[in-house]
């Protein structure tokens, strides 16, 4: 039986602090869970370095501004609280996660006095996605929920609140056999999975969506480093849905998914091929060197 993540043994973070992992808590009138004024990231560890740490830190104290509070500690003291979460947990391939939230001090939608709290929590987790689905390819449904536009929300904060379609994108998704789904943007252009980037292939050729109402992810980032590197073309550009049809391979990016191959999304059907196994094999070598 899975142990709950409440439950679980090691050391969390918090607040300057190393605590008990089951015994860091927060209170039940936190801002943070009523009010959504959440920041956080996802990172991995391999070999006992966490990969692009710099850049994660950087983009929380993005997203905390976003928000408009002020992380209490420099980025170099998160990196470094990261660094010693993941060797007080004993693990040198893991995931963390980083988050900073606004706490119980005031109860209501105003709260700029709250204090800031910081945790940063470390544990074990392997491939996002049943090892042998991700080789053949995942199955991703067509979301009901879109991103919203850039006039309605912080879209470019990796902020909780955000992620309330992605889950419930993904619940149904799952409810009906489906790995993932791919959400839209407003303006009905494809956008991303619920919590990962996208990339189809065209020949030599990867297109991939312009992020301009949801996370350029720092793997997507590297993964077209990667791509360039091998001498394929990217396009970042708008992408309608009906164009699916004409691609032949798909991918998805992230640090929990990092190079997944699609194999179907909704009525649309595609082949994971070469240069989707060459770049998943190229991340898996560049994240251990």
């Amino acid at each position: 039986m899975t142990v709950s993540f409440d439950q679980r043994d090691g050391f969390i973070w918090m607040n300057g602090e190393m605590s008990p992992w089951a015994e860091t808590k927060i209170h039940v009138l936190t801002h943070g869970l009523h009010y959504g004024s959440c920041v956080f990231e996802g990172e991995r560890a391999y070999g006992g370095s966490i990969f692009k740490l710099r850049e994660h830190t950087e983009r929380l104290f993005y997203s905390a501004g976003e928000l408009g509070f002020k992380i209490p500690y420099t980025i170099e003291e998160i990196d470094r609280a990261c660094q010693e979460t993941l060797e007080a947990n004993g693990l040198r391939d893991g995931y963390l996660r980083p988050v900073a939230w606004r706490g119980s001090e005031m109860m209501g939608v105003s709260a700029q006095n709250n204090r800031i709290n910081v945790a940063i929590a470390a544990w074990e987790w392997p491939s996002y996605f049943n090892p042998e689905e991700r080789l053949k390819g995942i199955r991703l449904d067509m979301a009901k929920y879109r991103r919203p536009s850039p006039e309605t929300a912080p879209c470019h904060a990796k902020a909780a609140g955000l992620y309330m379609i992605c889950t419930l994108s993904k619940h149904e998704a799952e409810s009906k056999g489906y790995a993932d789904a791919m959400m839209l943007d407003w303006r009905g252009h494809v956008a991303e999975a619920t919590g990962a980037n996208m990339f189809f292939v065209d020949g030599n050729t990867l297109h991939t969506p312009t992020p301009d109402c949801f996370l350029d992810g720092i793997t997507r980032r590297t993964v077209i480093d990667l791509a360039r590197a091998r001498g394929l073309d990217i396009v970042e550009r708008t992408i309608l849905p009906e164009e699916l049809e004409g691609f032949s391979e798909c991918f998805i990016t992230g640090t929990a998914a990092e190079v997944t191959p699609v194999s179907e999304i909704g009525p649309y059907r595609f082949t994971p091929g070469d240069i989707s196994k060459n770049l998943m094999d190229d991340y898996a070598a560049f994240v251990a060197g």
